[in-house]
């Protein structure tokens, strides 16, 4: 076997996050998008004594739970990799996947709840980070998705089942201006360029779109006539704000050196079990509104009766989770999170919602959590992908909080955390998915840890 050359594989198994395993020469090969029973040509692009990685080129059979992917740009958008097999099937191969990583931790004895599916299987997404860029070298103008097995080329995704027709459209119209402008997008290696990234949000249950155009300030763009294109368009709900972010910085990231209102405002409002969240430019908020409530609620289940309770939420973006305990009648909320716009837009929500049980700080929570007096009952952990930092999780397991529950976007991470508290004293009591991606190999994982008499 050798590198950059195309082989057929017969897929055995699959590993998170939707990674399928297939044995040749003795080594384990890893293919992203490929499922058990699938018999796939792929591409070699790495290979080591023990183990390769290949890129899935086709599948060369059909298998059970098999249907037609509904949107046409599946197989050469790198956004989607499960369309193919219906959402059934998708959830029990993500309960092998994640059953799988609690058994390989040694991690045994809790009660199983199963996976929570998405009440949406198709246009769930509330927030989509397009880029500018082209097909091939020299093409036509795209805005969408980076294109599957390349390491260059954006394909224009103005079919997207992803997302709302709002977003379609408003992509569509985007595009077009632009290259009816014969206006060029930024490119990495040259560092030249104008047109970087098209993000927009729009909220499940108030019906507002925030539009916000990232380019470089190598260039410029007639406002007045921009901004009136977008406002004209025929859509369901209403664009409140048109953003112009300037993005000099070289890595390829929506980052904001400058934010511009072209229009109304910079923020969109958005409901959640009751609740108001102002959701600005860069705050996290997560991606799929009515599978964040479903969420959220398994997050409620796990914490308990909340009143009485000093409840610590760690990586808490904009307060979701902590201001739905502290509407439960929470003693007392302590939020931290390293983004100072989302703290801010934090508290700002506490007031939008009348609650005066929750404080949000900006920080690392590494550093912020040493100089808390407040001793927890309940301690949140909702990190990002890599997990809690070694040394908050140290400070963590010191409060000896009673209760932890830890909301995973990366259960892979999860199980390094849960060992560590494990050895710590604590014992993890009950796990639930909750599949916030359909459509992907990705997996919500909620679990709940009670500290051990010792």
């Amino acid at each position: 076997m050798r590198r950059h050359k195309e082989y057929e594989f017969e897929v055995v198994d699959i590993e998170f996050p939707g990674m399928g395993i297939a044995y040749s020469e003795d080594r384990k090969i890893y293919i992203k998008g490929a499922v058990p029973g699938q018999k796939i040509l792929g591409n070699v692009k790495k290979l080591k004594k023990e183990y390769g990685e290949a890129k899935l080129i086709k599948s060369l059979n059909s298998i059970e739970g098999e249907v037609t992917p509904k949107c046409p740009h599946f197989g050469v958008c790198g956004g989607c990799t499960h369309q193919f097999i219906d959402y059934e099937e998708q959830i029990r191969l993500k309960e092998i996947q994640l059953l799988k990583l609690f058994k390989e931790a040694d991690i045994e004895g809790f009660e199983y709840e199963g996976i929570e599916k998405s009440p949406k299987e198709f246009e769930y997404r509330n927030k989509m980070e397009f880029s500018f860029g082209d097909v091939e070298k020299g093409g036509e103008l795209t805005l969408g998705m980076h294109i599957r097995n390349k390491a260059f080329g954006i394909v224009n995704v103005h079919e997207c089942t992803l997302v709302s027709k709002d977003f379609r459209v408003i992509l569509d119209t985007v595009v077009n201006y632009f290259r009816d402008k014969n206006t060029t997008y930024y490119r990495i290696m040259k560092r030249e360029g104008y047109l970087r990234n098209l993000v927009i949000r729009e909220t499940e249950h108030t019906g507002e779109i925030l539009v916000n155009l990232v380019t470089t300030s190598q260039d410029e763009f007639n406002i007045e006539e921009f901004t009136k294109l977008l406002l004209d368009l025929d859509l369901e709900d209403k664009i409140v704000g048109i953003l112009h972010t300037t993005n000099d910085s070289f890595s390829d990231v929506v980052a904001a050196d400058r934010i511009d209102i072209l229009y109304g405002r910079d923020y969109i409002v958005e409901k959640v079990l009751g609740l108001k969240f102002k959701i600005s430019p860069l705050s996290f908020f997560q991606t799929n509104t009515l599978g964040a409530e479903k969420l959220y609620s398994i997050v409620m289940d796990f914490i308990g009766e909340a009143a009485s309770k000093l409840i610590f939420d760690l990586y808490c973006g904009t307060g979701t989770i902590g201001q739905i305990a502290a509407a439960k009648n929470a003693k007392k909320v302590i939020g931290i999170e390293l983004i100072e716009e989302a703290v801010k837009a934090a508290n700002e929500n506490a007031k939008l919602n009348d609650l005066d049980n929750c404080n949000f700080i900006a920080g690392d929570v590494a550093k912020v959590i040493q100089d808390l007096q407040d001793k927890p009952d309940v301690i949140i952990l909702d990190p990002p992908r890599p997990g809690v930092h070694p040394k908050a999780l140290d400070y963590v397991i010191k409060f000896d909080a009673k209760e932890i529950v830890y909301v995973s976007c990366n259960p892979k991470t999860l199980m390094v955390d849960l060992r560590k508290l494990i050895d710590r004293g604590y014992k993890v009591e009950r796990v639930k998915g909750m599949d916030m991606f359909p459509m992907t190999g990705h997996l919500e994982c909620v679990v709940r840890l009670e500290r051990k008499h010792m």
